[in-house]
């Protein structure tokens, strides 16, 4: 699977827009501060591809992005306090009518800030996954803030704190440095089986 080869394909607003799913998709999810936008950008070689921003919350649709003909999902971000209730509620309604549809998820990537435990949205949402019995795997961003000790140590009191399933798959990522980004890359085209 050539990570080069990749484009911007469409952006919806609804979960009634999205178009049906006709093939396998890997969509990635996180907090609206988690850096999504910089690991895309990184996984797909690309410096603006996914809309990066100093404000948190950028992300206010559901994109997909062509990857060597695989298909690549970026969710809105939750969490972010900063937009009005009823943007809240439409991005909640928008990340949870992707995940009712009847879609192929060949793999979701949970995105989570290593340098912190954690927070109750990131518990639910991989709690839902697994509920939802949803091949998924934990991209934990931001490694190059802190030493790759503290790094370890964080995985270990993260991976306690999520309690996963032990065939979950971590990748202590950083898009800054580049850290786990081909690990990455390899998980997906794996579960894309391309």
């Amino acid at each position: 699977m050539n990570f080069h080869n990749a484009s911007f394909k469409a952006a919806y607003g609804t979960s009634a827009q999205l178009p049906a799913s006709t093939q396998p998709e890997v969509s990635f999810a996180g907090r609206s501060n988690v850096g999504k936008s910089s690991l895309l950008n990184k996984l797909m070689y690309r410096k603006g591809l996914a809309k990066v921003s100093s404000t948190p919350g950028k992300t206010a649709t559901v994109n997909f992005y062509d990857v060597d003909g695989q298909a690549l999902v970026d969710l809105p971000g939750y969490g972010y306090a900063k937009v009005s209730k009823s943007e809240l509620g439409r991005w909640s309604d928008l990340i949870e009518g992707y995940f009712n549809q009847d879609r192929q998820f060949a793999l979701v990537v949970s995105l989570i800030d290593i340098r912190h435990e954690p927070s109750a949205l990131d518990r639910h949402m991989v709690q839902f996954l697994q509920d939802a019995e949803l091949p998924f795997a934990i991209a934990l961003t931001k490694a190059d803030k802190m030493s790759k000790q503290q790094a370890m140590k964080q995985l270990s009191m993260i991976r306690k704190a999520l309690n996963t399933p032990k065939e979950v798959p971590y990748v202590v990522t950083s898009a800054e440095k580049g850290t786990g980004i081909e690990e990455l890359r390899r998980l997906i085209a794996d579960a894309l089986g391309a």
